[in-house]
């Protein structure tokens, strides 16, 4: 899969170092996965869920950080919406707020 916006993990591990190595891991799967639905996403991470408007939640290092992305399967393309500590994750979900990403 082509990954667009790696920047979005770089920035995110500017602020969050302990994020680095499972953010990293998650990224070099994700180049070499070849998903053309969500049950081929699911078998690469089984912890992920589809949360409407064509976005998908990625849980990432123990569940403590949040990938929020769209896949075009289509086109073999992630695009990163935003990378959220779990906290940051239940704000927005408690506003219904993640389909905005």
């Amino acid at each position: 899969m082509v990954v667009i916006t790696k920047g979005a993990i770089h920035e995110f591990v500017l602020k969050h170092k302990k994020a680095s190595i499972s953010l990293n891991e998650c990224f070099e799967k994700t180049k070499k996965a070849n998903w053309n639905n969500f049950a081929a996403v699911k078998r690469t991470f089984n912890s992920t869920d589809a949360i409407g408007n064509g976005r998908y939640v990625f849980n990432i290092g123990g569940n403590n950080f949040r990938i929020i992305a769209m896949i075009h399967y289509s086109i073999r393309t992630v695009y990163i919406r935003a990378i959220l500590t779990h906290k940051e994750y239940d704000v927005l979900n408690k506003m219904n707020n993640l389909n905005s990403l």
